[in-house]
């Protein structure tokens, strides 16, 4: 069977579980339940969510994106600040081709995805951006 030490990470996986999946915003406009396999860039890819808008609604999230676990239910967006077209950086992007080939201008692009610096020239490959033409008024 289990032993004690795997009993008491068995126990601790769940009550983590049960206290991150509380944690979604009453005004979430869709959520995403993480699989076996996933990161926050193919979860982002896949569910059309920009990697700012993952991490800033999703608080528990850390930086480097390794702390999800299977089961997790995620927030995707926020009523109302919820940006659902997204362009997948490539190599060779900048934020002239990604606002070219969205329709959009630099300056939205940028405001969309405040984690882009003014520069952008921070962008890495697989990250997701955010490319609808309206502004997103992330709170």
């Amino acid at each position: 069977m289990f032993s004690s030490a795997q009993l008491i990470v068995l126990a601790t996986f769940a009550a983590v579980s049960a206290v991150r999946a509380q944690t979604l915003p009453a005004n979430c406009a869709r959520n995403y339940t993480v699989q076996a396999g996933d990161t926050c860039n193919t979860i982002e890819a896949a569910q059309h969510v920009s990697t700012f808008q993952l991490t800033h609604v999703n608080t528990d999230i850390d930086a480097a994106c390794d702390n999800l676990f299977v089961g997790e239910a995620l927030c995707l967006g926020i009523t109302g600040q919820d940006c659902t077209s997204v362009h997948v950086v490539a190599n060779g992007d900048t934020c002239t081709i990604i606002s070219n080939e969205a329709d959009i201008t630099t300056t939205t692009l940028l405001a969309n995805n405040p984690n882009v610096n003014s520069g952008c020239s921070n962008l890495l490959v697989g990250e997701v951006l955010c490319t609808d033409s309206q502004i997103i008024n992330y709170t």
